[in-house]
């Protein structure tokens, strides 16, 4: 690869990276990152032609920050990580961008695995706190975990997040603090 462009590359990035950490997802456009960068739009789009890609790239540089290290009580936990998700889930623009990527998923292999890796990631940080919750006893110990009463990862990661992303984005609501209540009773009853 030419040199030049692996410059620009690392500049687009970098400076894609300080928009999405500085104003979130909805900051990372063509324009934003050339001006930031101090290139222009036609390189961004050269390297990027569509925005989800740069903004996939970007998160991947930036790191998923929902549900990193869980902490006991897992309620406790669980409650603020989902108000979070549903504050950012919330704002228009956001939620445009993440059925914007899901769509994007359907239709393009590299967006497909990515978001694959996204559900894996959140799914093992949710697992995570599962088993420090049983760990700590809060979820009943191992026994309430062979018995059943501590659901599956993957179920878990669906019935936190699906809700979340159900109302938020395509019911274009808020999510009331009852209604996390609600969903966090349903995985740790």
């Amino acid at each position: 690869m030419d040199p030049r462009a692996t410059r620009s590359r690392q500049a687009i990035l970098s400076a894609a990276r300080e928009l999405l950490l500085d104003q979130g997802p909805a900051g990372v456009t063509h324009q934003r990152v050339a001006q930031q960068a101090g290139v222009g739009r036609a390189t961004v789009y050269r390297h990027w032609p569509q925005a989800e890609q740069l903004l996939l790239d970007v998160m991947d540089l930036a790191g998923l920050p929902f549900f990193a290290e869980p902490r006991v009580p897992l309620r406790a936990w669980f409650r603020r990580r989902l108000r979070e998700l549903a504050d950012e889930l919330a704002m228009p623009e956001v939620a445009a961008v993440a059925l914007t990527l899901m769509q994007g998923a359907v239709w393009d292999e590299q967006i497909a695995r990515q978001r694959d890796q996204f559900v894996r990631t959140l799914t093992e940080r949710i697992a995570a706190g599962l088993a420090l919750a049983t760990r700590s006893g809060e979820t009943g110990g191992e026994a309430s975990s062979r018995a059943g009463t501590v659901p599956d990862p993957h179920d878990a990661a669906a019935m936190l997040v699906g809700p979340i992303l159900y109302r938020t984005a395509l019911q274009g609501g808020s999510v009331p603090d009852a209604f996390i209540d609600r969903l966090v009773d349903n995985v740790l009853p």
